[in-house]
Parts: C-alpha cells; structure tokens; sequence
C-alpha cells in the first residue's frame, strides 16, 4: 500500500490507492489497477522525493483534477523538481489536463 499511488503495474495499468469500510466500522486500504493503461512506462513506482516534489502524498486515495485548480499544488506540479525529473506524475495530470480541455504545458505551467 505504500508504493501504489502513482505507481504502473507490469500490465500498464495505474495503480490506485482506494479505501473501504468494513462491517466493524474499521477503515481499510487496499491498492487496485484502474482501466487506464500507460503506453510508455510499465512496472514504474514514482521515487518518494517526486511524489513529495510533485506536492503530492503515498497515501492519497484516488485522484481527481480539482488539485488542478489549486495554485500551490500547480507551484510544486510544475516546478523544474517536479515536471522535469517525474515522468509519471507529470503524465498523469497532464492525461487530466487533457480531460478537462486544457495542456498542462503550455497552458498551466507556464501562466
């Protein structure tokens, strides 16, 4: 569980970090492989100095491009740290730049 966050499964699949209740009212983790494949990076964990560059934490369950609309997450998302040196966080939120009409390049990092 604490390596599967913005990590790639040797199938080319995104792993993602998910909760769920169980009958006692305890919280469990569990790491899962989401629909979404890779074409470039496969059995990839993202080093803990990007995670932490990027702004971001092991334990976050799911992802969501609201972070996208945050100012101090996109500071650490594009600085040289980050954008340059984590090919697969960039990906990632690039992929949901792109899904929301936008590039994260061109258009958010360099504002």
């Amino acid at each position: 569980m604490d390596l599967c966050a913005y990590s790639i499964a040797t199938s080319g699949q995104r792993c993602l970090l998910e909760n769920y209740e169980e009958k006692d009212g305890t919280v469990k983790y569990q790491c899962k492989t989401t629909e979404i494949f890779v074409d470039t990076v496969n059995e990839w964990i993202e080093s803990d100095e990007c995670v932490s560059s990027c702004g971001l934490h092991r334990e976050t369950v799911g992802v969501s491009s609201d972070t996208l609309l945050q100012p101090q997450f996109l500071a650490k998302l594009c600085s040289d740290e980050c954008y340059q040196a984590c090919p697969n966080i960039v990906d990632l939120y690039s992929n949901m730049a792109l899904g929301e009409g936008t590039h994260l390049h061109f258009f958010i990092c360099h504002q």
